[in-house]
C-alpha cells in the first residue's frame, strides 16, 4: 500500500508521515525493526530517568508515551478496518504521561513492552488487505485511513527517536 496522500489524514500528522522514507506501510514497519529491537536496549536504567530540561518528560515517560500512542493508533486502525462508524475520541498525551507512573517502572520492562506492542501492531497490519488499508474512520473529529495510521505509528517513533538522540543522549 503506497504512502498516504494528503487529505487521507489530518494535516497535523504530516509531521510524522514525512519522517517515513518507505513507500509501503508494511515495509516501513520492517525497516524500523532495528530501532524497536535494539535502540532502546542501548539506554541504561540510570540514563532512562533523565529529562533534558525541567518539566520535560524523562526517557521512561517518553517511551511510555510511544507505547501508549501506538496502542491508541492501533486500536483506531483496527476499528476502522472493521468499518466502525462511531467517532473515536482524542487523547491528552500529557495526562497519559502524568498518570503512567513510568518513572516507577524498571527500564527493561518498558523496553520489553515496546517490543511486544510493536510485534502485535505489525501482526495487525499484516492482517489487513488492501481494501482494509483503504478504509477510513473518524478520530478526534478528523477522518483518517487505516493506511495513514500505519505511517503515523512509524513516523511517531521516528520523530521521538530523533528527539531522544538530539536532546537526551
Amino acid at each position: 500500500m503506497p504512502k498516504p496522500v494528503k487529505g487521507t489524514y489530518p494535516a497535523y500528522f504530516e509531521t510524522y508521515i514525512s519522517k517515513v522514507n518507505e513507500d509501503n506501510v508494511k515495509d516501513a514497519f520492517k525497516m524500523q525493526a532495528d530501532t524497536v529491537n535494539n535502540f532502546f536496549d542501548t539506554i541504561s536504567e540510570e540514563k532512562s530517568g533523565h529529562a533534558y530540561a525541567p518539566g520535560k518528560w524523562t526517557i521512561k515517560e517518553l517511551l511510555q508515551h510511544i507505547i501508549d500512542a501506538e496502542r491508541i493508533f492501533a486500536y483506531r486502525a483496527l476499528s476502522f478496518s472493521r468499518k466502525e462508524t462511531t467517532s473515536l475520541p482524542s487523547f491528552d498525551e500529557n495526562s497519559y504521561a502524568d498518570n503512567s507512573f513510568a518513572n516507577e517502572r524498571n527500564w527493561q520492562s518498558l523496553v520489553d513492552e515496546m517490543k511486544a506492542v510493536r510485534k502485535t501492531t505489525e501482526m495487525l497490519f499484516d492482517s489487513f488487505n488492501t481494501d482494509m488499508l483503504n478504509l477510513s474512520g473518524v478520530a478526534n473529529n478528523n477522518p483518517v485511513t487505516v493506511n495513514a495510521i500505519g505511517f503515523i505509528i512509524v513516523g511517531h517513533l521516528n520523530h521521538h527517536k530523533k528527539v531522544l538522540e538530539e536532546k537526551y543522549l
